[in-house]
């Protein structure tokens, strides 16, 4: 049956991809949200200046807060197994790949390790550190911010008759990355200015208030 077509498009919440060192978007490195969650949690703790110091100090602000997202995902396989013609991969490995492409956001490449073991067995005295891609939060085009993965769990809830999953619940924590963690001047960081920037638009939009409302004439 097909929807009204006075209907709203629903638009999916979901994370990107980009190569850290050109900032193109990689290669099936656009993962889109199956259904977007109930409830999106963010958190927002103030850096400030210490307490106890100078006076002058109370109201000063040291950078941005440290901005967190909490949300649980839910991933089914219900509606791709309907049509299973269309869904091939569905039917051979349930829901293994959704969650496969979030779970590697999380790990460094196979590549990477066994490139690092190779220099390890030649006497390289020093690996840096792997580089991870940069992910992008994404919910609706108000919301685009760079962030890194801090939490992951997945909740496996059902499975076909090959113990592939075919419903399960993701949970993710994510920390903002702002200018205090990225450079003012590459993409990254011109993405958390302007992450930043619409909230100010926004704030502007905010309907002021009254001294009445307060139940007070003014300040004494």
């Amino acid at each position: 049956m097909s929807a009204f077509p006075g209907s709203p498009r629903v638009l999916k919440g979901g994370i990107v991809l980009l190569d850290p060192d050109s900032f193109n978007v990689l290669s099936n490195g656009i993962i889109v949200l199956q259904y977007n969650p109930d409830t999106l949690t963010r958190s927002l703790k103030i850096k400030g200046a210490d307490e106890g110091g100078d006076r002058s100090e109370a109201l000063r602000l040291t950078g941005p807060p440290v901005e967190t997202f909490k949300l649980d995902a839910e991933i089914d396989a219900t509606d791709q197994l309907e049509v299973p013609d269309q869904n091939p991969n569905t039917v051979q490995y349930g829901i293994f790949p959704q969650l496969a492409a979030l779970e590697t956001l999380v790990y460094p490449t196979s590549t990477t390790l066994q490139n690092n073991f190779s220099l390890a067995q030649q006497g390289t005295l020093e690996i840096m550190p792997m580089m991870a891609p940069l992910s992008l939060f994404v919910w609706s085009a108000s919301r685009i911010v760079p962030v890194r993965l801090t939490d992951f769990s997945i909740t496996e809830e059902a499975f076909d008759p090959q113990l592939n999953p075919i419903r399960a619940k993701v949970s993710l924590g994510m920390r903002v990355l702002s200018i205090d963690d990225l450079n003012f001047t590459d993409k990254g960081g011109s993405l958390y200015i302007a992450y930043q920037q619409q909230k100010e638009s926004f704030a502007k939009l905010n309907q002021p208030g009254t001294f009445s409302a307060l139940g007070i004439r003014g300040i004494p």
